[in-house]
């Protein structure tokens, strides 16, 4: 299955993908590479979107309609803010003690080699004799964005099943909490500072809801947990405030969303706290809403949409997901069936379309982002075999 020879490609690949600086809207770079690598891999198609996705196609030659299989894994990264303080540099691809080091090591560049190379491997030694079509796509603008991207992905291929690459360490997940951004925002009335009672001071108005807002409680999931309501930005303006009453005040929570919650249902206990605590006080006049992103993609083109990207959870029992773990035994690796803590482009392909999806990548959750992040070479060659034993369970080989 992964010979030297392919270990050796394998980890060729993930430390090209490493050197080639991608954050989120500049991941041109990246996306070439994968696209070249796509193409010495022997895929029968692929190509750049107008977003700057990067898709490969595999093509089965079995007789009748099969099924398509799509393993998804985002291109973009968070930024280096200080290299001085990585003990190898971020964008080296550098090999120490069977580690790879680099920024996107774990999150998730070595996935995405691992993906690509296993479907390759996969297609050879099978002499693409299955029934479907396997797509490997690089996701841009995850990190900042999830899911948003990989919608022109699915509108383009329909897959019927979807692989998260995310670091999972080798375990199957079949679910995740999703996320949402929610703005409230205070309109009070500017004056000047020796003054105060002139004015509608909007943050001392915002303080006494963010208090109330602590005392809402949370939606809760037998599986996945609290629907985590948090703060985590408040501004106001005018900023600075010369000697002025402060006449605005924004404040954004992280909203953890639970399976079935809808954008209605989310929003309405803090509509209703508003709502009561208006009735009581004239002064207040405040609104609730989704925080709405604009991103540049190194494209020119533009993504929009509303920061909303639902949970989703499949039931264990799922012929694909049994499939998948059938497969993962068989490629040797002892996975457990469980679910992801944190947000993924998943949000899209299961939350939003509703199609069959699992998590499972190599490498541990918490390498993401940090200060010398790595991927082991022993859980990339794992997870390129995983990836394999996925691909053959599904289709029968």
């Amino acid at each position: 299955m992964i010979s030297q020879a392919r270990k050796e490609k394998l980890i060729k690949i993930c430390q090209e993908l490493i050197r080639c600086p991608s954050v989120s809207g500049q991941e041109e770079k990246v996306a070439e590479a994968i696209k070249k690598n796509f193409q010495e891999l022997g895929y029968d198609e692929c190509y750049i979107d107008s977003y700057g996705n990067v898709i490969g196609h595999i093509k089965g030659n079995g007789n009748g309609k099969g099924k398509a299989i799509l393993f998804d894994g985002h291109i973009d990264t968070v930024p280096v803010t200080d290299e001085l303080k990585w003990t190898f540099a971020p964008f080296s691809g550098e090999i120490s003690e069977g580690r790879i080091y680099g920024r996107g090591a774990s999150d998730m560049k070595g996935q995405v080699s691992a993906m690509m190379a296993a479907a390759a491997y996969f297609a050879e030694d099978t002499g693409k004799d299955f029934n479907g079509d396997i797509y490997i796509a690089g996701v841009v603008h995850e990190e900042i964005f999830e899911g948003v991207a990989a919608r022109k992905i699915s509108d383009a291929i329909s897959p019927d099943y979807v692989v998260i690459g995310e670091s999972s360490e080798l375990n199957l997940k079949i679910g995740q909490r999703g996320r949402a951004e929610i703005i409230i925002e205070v309109f009070g009335k500017p004056a000047h500072s020796a003054n105060p009672e002139k004015g509608i001071n909007s943050v001392y108005k915002m303080a006494k809801i963010i208090d109330k807002i602590q005392g809402l409680k949370p939606t809760v999931h037998k599986e996945l947990g609290e629907g985590i309501l948090v703060l985590t930005d408040i501004k106001s303006s005018p900023y600075p405030g010369a000697s002025v009453v402060p006449e605005y005040c924004k404040a954004t929570f992280d909203r953890r969303l639970l399976v079935g919650e809808t954008k209605e249902s989310v929003l309405a206990p803090i509509q209703k706290l508003l709502d009561e605590m208006m009735k009581e006080d004239s002064e207040l006049n405040a609104k609730v809403s989704y925080a709405v992103g604009a991103e540049v993609c190194y494209t020119g083109e533009t993504i929009t949409g509303e920061r909303f990207f639902p949970g989703w959870l499949f039931d264990e029992d799922d012929e694909f997901i049994q499939a998948a773990y059938k497969g993962l035994k068989e490629a040797g690796i002892d996975s457990k069936i469980t679910h992801y803590s944190f947000c993924t482009n998943g949000s899209h392909y299961a939350g939003e379309k509703g199609i069959k999806t699992i998590g499972f990548g190599p490498s541990q959750e918490n390498l993401a982002h940090t200060i010398d992040e790595y991927i082991e070479i022993d859980q990339l060659e794992k997870g390129a075999r995983g990836y394999y034993g996925i691909l053959k369970s599904v289709f029968g080989k």
